[in-house]
């Protein structure tokens, strides 16, 4: 049997790129190596740098494969090429970090001969790290709200925006959502943006209430949640054309308005997108043709204000804001009738899924009684990885029925 390549050499744009391990297999599933990564990257990089190409980039990196720990890596390695472009990136902690900033399909493969299956790009450009030229969208379905219903969401957000002003460019998430970009001019703050983007969510909860939520902690949500914090500043998300780590290496697809309707995330793959790229082009080609202003959101931003809205919790690592409420979960306040229980913490989330299900089996009638958004995942970033935290709500089953909190199960 041949013994395995340590390094394929391979140049693009005039680069050498000594991929490593080029066989080294990254979705077990699908069977996907690092070299179809490499080699995914360089067929979707027009795309991908229009997407990604010019800003500062955290790298998350799965050097194992995405059954095995991945790492989020804000500072660019010491051991690059002297090609591969930086710019320092300054953190609410205090904190700051040379980011990787790709401008070309070279540094594309780079990433990619790093294990960074997503690309995960500020929303700024090298030339001006303080105003933010994206407002991002994101539509986050809780637990068990299928994508018919994140479509129509998506529909209410098109219009909202319209009647605003304003153009979006939506985009599968690569998991089970819609993000939807809209090109600002580079001339407010990271707060005013986060600001605008908040006003937009209420708006759009106000719209469709029943659909829609811009409620922040977890227990309160329902629905599709317009998760405004990912306007914040040091926030990052998947850009189009970002391979995410699902078995069938889905990718995020960049969509028109048009295409949404007959669209199905898991078209959009790892094999399927090269020719479709090829095929169709870029269907965000035209985005940077115009940059819109945010005067209209910072009106209404203004407007919700005057009428008793101010502003909502931030992430738990910022800094307290000014005229931000109490930022504590309402299962944790004297007043909440939340019932609440912690059920699993683990590294991994198949861990703590399968803690879930040793709990209801523990539990068969109370779990008979749970709706899927009883039922809450938490994702916990720390500074360089996740981990998962599982909560249970027990509003749906009867008093007398209602399990008491238990030591977590160990894993």
């Amino acid at each position: 049997m041949a013994g395995k390549v340590p390094h394929e050499p391979l140049t693009v744009d005039g680069h050498e790129i000594a991929v490593s391990n080029p066989d080294k297999v990254l979705f077990p599933q699908a069977g996907y190596t690092k070299r179809d990564l490499v080699q995914y990257y360089l067929a979707i990089a027009g795309g991908a740098l229009r997407a990604a190409g010019g800003r500062p980039n955290v790298l998350v990196r799965y050097p194992n494969g995405i059954d095995q720990e991945f790492f989020f890596q804000k500072r660019a390695p010491d051991a690059r090429p002297p090609w591969i472009e930086v710019a320092r990136i300054s953190f609410p902690s205090g904190r700051t970090a040379d980011e990787v900033v790709p401008r070309d399909a070279a540094a594309l493969a780079w990433m990619a001969n790093l294990a960074c299956l997503e690309l995960h790009p500020h929303p700024v450009r090298a030339e001006d790290l303080d105003h933010p030229d994206e407002l991002r969208v994101d539509l986050d379905p809780v637990r068990g709200v299928e994508w018919p219903q994140v479509r129509d969401v998506a529909r209410i957000v098109e219009g909202t925006l319209t009647d605003f002003g304003l153009v979006g460019w939506p985009k599968t998430s690569g998991s089970r959502g819609i993000h939807v970009y809209v090109r600002i001019q580079a001339r407010w703050t990271f707060d005013e943006v986060r600001r605008a983007a908040l006003a937009f969510a209420r708006e759009v909860e106000r719209r469709a209430p029943s659909l829609a939520t811009s409620k922040w902690w977890k227990e309160e949500r329902h629905g599709v949640f317009l998760d405004y914090n990912q306007n914040a500043k040091d926030r990052t998300i998947a850009a189009a054309y970002s391979v995410r780590p699902t078995p069938d290496a889905r990718v995020s697809a960049p969509l028109s308005w048009g295409d949404l309707a007959g669209a199905d995330p898991r078209d959009f793959t790892l094999k399927t997108m090269p020719a479709r790229f090829r095929e169709v082009g870029d269907p965000h080609a035209a985005m940077d043709a115009r940059a819109y202003a945010l005067d209209s959101l910072l009106e209404l931003a203004d407007r919700q204000a005057r009428e008793g809205l101010g502003d909502a919790p931030w992430p738990p690592h910022y800094r307290r804001q000014r005229d931000e409420p109490a930022r504590v979960q309402p299962s944790k306040k004297r007043t909440s009738k939340k019932p609440l229980i912690e059920v699993a913490r683990a590294k991994k989330k198949s861990d703590a899924l399968e803690a879930l299900e040793r709990w209801k089996g523990r539990h068969p009638t109370a779990a008979a009684h749970l709706q899927d958004a009883d039922v809450i995942v938490d994702a916990m970033r720390g500074r360089f990885t996740t981990w998962t935290r599982i909560r249970v709500n027990l509003e749906h089953v009867p008093v007398d029925l209602r399990p008491a909190q238990e030591p977590l199960d160990p894993l």
